[in-house]
């Protein structure tokens, strides 16, 4: 692959400058090893990862052939909601990985999966069997796994046509105003940061997000909200993006929620405040509509009491 490094894209790091470019199964850490390793060069001179490139520099980069990965079975602790011969409903816990990577091949919900049920889907990403959509690693809640292809298709056809509804429980700093809003920005890779999304960003696709405020919070030196939110689409941290971009950032955020908000005393929560509560679709087989919810896990339903407790008169 070779590229032309552009105005807007001059002054980051090498490594950050590729990202968008690379097939998402490509970190940034493997990245980093392949620079390291000499399949990338600019100006046809071999660099650092922490190279800051220029504008016009030539970036060329060779993608070595990747060795197959398989993915072990681990027997780790399941919150199964619901499942038959063509489905699983799994209330993930804060702080597990959706599926493996390249570089994090154990520990994830599809490892403790394979051990519960040794079958899944493989119609989708070799990584990913199963997998139709995905939590963030810090983001708990409903997620539903295709046991097989048949299912992977109908699922993968519902999230298509916009007909699996998901409905989130975040928490957010500052007083949102609207008592509902809408929210309809596309969002993209972020051009500076590959790691980052952002609304308007590379590739960018349509993305629509709806939110009503369940709660108001006054403490002595910041205010909070509680949301119920509803993905209409369902892009990368895509509730994340769109709540930062209206200035009211995820609780805990650390990388959409500003450093200044961040260093707030909270107790009892330590990731972002979002938790999957609600999710309906069609039955694969039967085309029966069913529905699941999930509680707020201790953490986030801790810090609600106490802003309940701290929170001045509105």
């Amino acid at each position: 692959m070779n590229l032309i490094v552009l105005p807007e894209e001059a002054n980051q790091r090498l490594d950050i400058f590729f990202l968008p470019y690379l097939p998402s199964s490509i970190s940034r850490s493997s990245l980093q090893r392949m620079i390291k390793d000499g399949y990338v060069k600019v100006n046809d001179l071999p660099v650092k990862s922490s190279y800051q490139v220029k504008e016009k520099d030539h970036i060329f980069i060779e993608i070595p052939e990747r060795k197959s990965l398989s993915i072990e079975a681990e027997d780790l602790p399941l919150n199964i909601v619901f499942e038959d011969q063509d489905i699983i409903v799994v209330n993930k816990e804060a702080g597990m990985i959706t599926h493996p990577t390249p570089n994090i091949l154990n520990k994830t919900l599809v490892n403790a999966l394979l051990f519960h049920s040794q079958k899944l889907s493989n119609l989708g990403a070799p990584l990913r069997p199963g997998i139709v959509h995905r939590l963030d690693k810090d983001t708990s809640g409903l997620l539903v796994v295709a046991k097989n292809d048949s299912s992977y298709l109908s699922l993968f056809h519902q999230i298509q046509e916009r007909r699996i509804q998901k409905k989130y429980q975040a928490i957010v700093y500052g007083k949102v105003k609207e008592e509902l809003g809408r929210i309809d920005l596309p969002i993209g890779r972020h051009p500076q940061e590959g790691l980052k999304m952002s609304v308007m960003g590379r590739n960018y696709k349509e993305a629509e997000t709806t939110f009503k405020v369940l709660d108001r919070f006054f403490l002595p030196k910041f205010q909070f909200s509680f949301l119920e939110v509803e993905l209409k689409t369902g892009r990368t941290h895509q509730i994340r993006v769109h709540l930062s971009y209206i200035k009211h950032p995820l609780v805990k955020d650390k990388v959409y929620g500003p450093k200044d908000r961040l260093s707030c005393p909270l107790p009892f929560i330590n990731r972002q405040a979002l938790h999957a509560k609600y999710l309906k679709l069609l039955h694969p087989r039967t085309k029966k509509e069913i529905e699941f919810y999930a509680e707020m896990p201790d953490d986030m339903a801790n810090l609600l009491d106490y802003l309940k407790k701290e929170s001045r008169d509105k």
